[in-house]
C-alpha cells in the first residue's frame, strides 16, 4: 500500500497515482527513475515490491475474491476510508 500526504493534508493515492512508481536504492537512498506530477513535498510511505511469490493457487483464489468483494462493496458505497484500513494494519493483534 502507498499512503500520500501532500503539504495541505492527506490525500487518496486513487485520485492521483494511476500507475506504481518504480525506484532502486542508490548510496543508501531511494530513488525514483521516472518524474512524477506529484506536489513538491509529497510523502509516500514505501513497501518493497516482490516479484515472484509460492502463494498456493487455493490461497491466491481466496485472496482474488476478497479482492472482489472489496471492489464491488466500493461500488456500493461501503468503502472505508484509507486512513481508518491503515490504521487498523498498523495494529498489533
Amino acid at each position: 500500500m502507498t499512503r500520500i500526504e501532500s503539504a495541505s493534508g492527506p490525500w487518496c493515492y486513487a485520485h492521483r497515482m494511476t500507475t506504481a512508481l518504480r525506484a532502486r536504492v542508490q548510496n543508501g537512498r531511494i530513488v525514483v527513475e521516472e518524474p512524477t506530477d506529484l506536489p513538491e513535498g509529497t510523502v509516500l510511505e514505501l513497501v518493497p515490491g516482490v516479484e515472484v511469490d509460492d502463494l498456493p493457487d487455493d490461497d491466491r483464489e481466496k485472496l482474488h475474491a476478497a479482492i472482489r468483494r472489496g471492489l464491488e462493496q466500493g461500488r456500493r458505497g461501503e468503502a472505508r476510508p484509507i486512513q481508518e484500513a491503515l490504521a487498523d494494519l498498523r495494529t498489533p493483534r
